[in-house]
């Protein structure tokens, strides 16, 4: 299990958490900075819909009622105290808290005995930096309610239009379980790829060109940031797809089987993402060769033109070191068209020259 920590850009705040040396495992950690998440609270069944931010962890359990469906979202990870008392309210396994709670995990699926945990991996891009965001999601579902932890208190909204379909009772989000609510969370966090994807295949399309074209050192570094953008995204769509083909395969009582069909058709959404990923990735490379390969070509003209100076200059300087002896029988040494002739002797040389390697096609 790993407890690397990534770090989060300037803009968004960030939360640092600590484990104890020694710590046994499903322990949460102790935080520096306490700050009091926002959680949200949506109850609805087939006629009605109740949604209200709350104050406190207490106010939310107390909103699950014995019909519909509850689902509870948690923005910040700033207070492990609300997890621990949503783990005592459903019963969620200590190791899938402490897993929410660490940010940087891989994205997977774990079933448990009555629930089950996902984590996915969010991207957006921030117009704020130059720079794509990613954010951890945790999800837990159950028989008839939905929790989700999302790492960023203000690191924006990626299930707008889930919450949207159920205020207006769109498809059939009201008549299905808590299964189908937690494949539309997914199949969000899926969907959300596909603007990160054509933003970098937009900005690759202008880094072709400007391989080409442009000679500055800055065009490496936007190549290189490109390649690292597509590693990142990589890393979340590739799991992603292999958690979706788990829960195709599961035979659970909290999995409906019209659920199957539905993840059957995210499923193909992140076959689709990680094949364009992989495709832009060889793209990068290509274009970083391309940039390299123009480099190089500009490079050899640089030295094609000194090589061809410094080749001219040999029989000048040859001539000079001739007539720059200081010997009292030289011949010219007196005469009165001496200078004149030294000079033209040099500009004849260096015509020679140059028009037989214009010649050879080497000017």
């Amino acid at each position: 299990m790993s407890r690397r920590q990534r770090r989060v850009p300037s803009i968004l705040p960030s939360f640092r958490t600590r484990i104890r040396p020694g710590a046994l495992p499903g322990t949460l950690p102790v935080v520096e900075k306490v700050v009091p998440p926002r959680i949200s609270v949506i109850s609805f069944t087939r006629e009605v819909v109740e949604e209200k931010e709350v104050a406190s962890v207490e106010e939310a359990i107390a909103r699950v009622g014995p019909d519909g469906i509850t689902w509870i979202n948690v923005d910040g990870l700033s207070d492990p105290s609300v997890l621990a008392r949503l783990g005592e309210r459903f019963s969620l396994h200590p190791l899938a808290l402490e897993d929410a709670v660490n940010v940087g995990q891989r994205p997977k699926v774990e079933r448990y005995d009555k629930h089950y945990f996902m984590v996915l991996r969010t991207m957006r891009v921030e117009p704020a930096i130059p720079d794509i965001v990613e954010e951890q999601i945790s999800v837990f579902f159950g028989a008839s309610w939905v929790v989700t932890v999302q790492e960023h208190p203000d690191g924006g909204d990626c299930f707008g239009a889930v919450r949207a379909a159920i205020r207006q009772g769109r498809g059939r989000v009201r008549e299905a379980g808590a299964d189908y609510l937690a494949y539309l969370l997914l199949d969000s966090i899926v969907d959300a790829y596909f603007p990160v994807i054509e933003t970098i295949a937009e900005r690759m399309h202008e880094l072709e060109n400007e391989a080409i074209q442009s000679s500055a050192n800055e065009t490496l570094v936007h190549i290189q940031r490109v390649r690292r953008q597509l590693l990142s995204l990589r890393r979340a769509v590739w799991p992603m797809r292999e958690e979706i083909g788990i829960l195709q395969r599961e035979e659970s009582a909290l999995l409906a089987p019209e659920t199957h069909i539905f993840l059957r058709d995210a499923y193909d959404h992140a076959i689709q993402a990680l094949e364009i990923v992989e495709s832009l990735r060889e793209t990068a490379t290509n274009v970083m060769e391309i940039y390299l390969s123009a480099q190089n070509q500009r490079l050899n003209e640089v030295m094609k033109v000194l090589t061809v100076i410094a080749t001219l200059f040999i029989p000048l300087t040859f001539i000079a070191s001739i007539y720059g002896m200081n010997f009292e029988h030289m011949p010219e040494l007196h005469w009165r068209y001496g200078y004149a002739w030294a000079l033209g002797l040099m500009a004849v040389s260096a015509g020679v020259m140059l028009a037989y390697f214009r010649r050879r096609g080497w000017w």
